[in-house]
């Protein structure tokens, strides 16, 4: 099924990835936000990824139709100018209610594959937290990272020992992932945003909580 437009320009896309959609195609196979580059492509050659999702995190994906355009998203991927916003279950509930997370990454490869580790060696990595909700020992947590290392949230969050419910790789596995990249900003003349919608995975491992009736920032 082609992925929802949540914004959309000549230049500019901005998709609402669903979970299990890789960005890439991968050497297994299966389906990739790739297979619908012909179905968006505006000229000779693109589109082309601004930036990636994990396969397993649903939300907010740019995409530039222009190259221009992803040149432009790149220095701002760069410059740390684009804001972005993940929403993500966790269990338990962290003793206060914000918080800055700053522990550096590295990728550590086994022969069982590899995972993103806490390492002092590592490249630097930062993500602030604030508590959004919290219903029968869970709690929403509203993540904006600094930095953007691979599985960086994933990891912060189960270091803090708050693993994001259903992550298999850095807590325990369940019935999908419950992060979600809710709000990209992107720092255009005139700015460009846009939200993505809550799916029924957080919904569900956060049942007495009211989505629609939470402010997107």
């Amino acid at each position: 099924m082609l992925p929802a437009i949540l914004y959309q320009s000549n230049h500019l896309l901005i998709i609402d990835k669903p979970s299990g959609l890789a960005c890439h195609a991968g050497p297994r196979g299966g389906a990739s936000v790739e297979d619908f580059f012909p179905q968006w492509r505006r000229g000779h050659d693109g589109p082309w990824l601004a930036h990636r999702l994990d396969a397993d995190t649903a939300g907010c994906l740019a995409i530039a139709r222009r190259k221009t355009t992803l040149v432009a998203l790149q220095a701002a991927f760069a410059a740390h100018t684009v804001h972005k916003t993940y929403w993500a279950v966790v269990q338990g509930m962290p003793r206060a209610s914000h918080g800055t997370m700053a522990a550096p990454l590295r990728k550590r490869t086994a022969p069982a594959g590899w995972r993103i580790v806490v390492d002092p060696k590592g490249q630097p990595a930062i993500s602030e937290w604030r508590v959004r909700a919290t219903s029968d020992g869970r709690t929403l947590l509203e993540l904006s990272p600094r930095t953007g290392r691979t599985h960086q949230l994933r990891v912060h969050c189960a270091e803090m020992g708050h693993p994001i419910v259903g992550d298999a790789l850095y807590g325990k596995a369940g019935k999908g992932l419950c992060l979600l990249a809710r709000r990209l900003v992107l720092p255009f003349d005139p700015m460009v945003s846009a939200v993505a919608p809550v799916p029924d995975t957080l919904r569900a491992a956060l049942s007495g909580v009211d989505f629609d009736r939470l402010e997107t920032c």
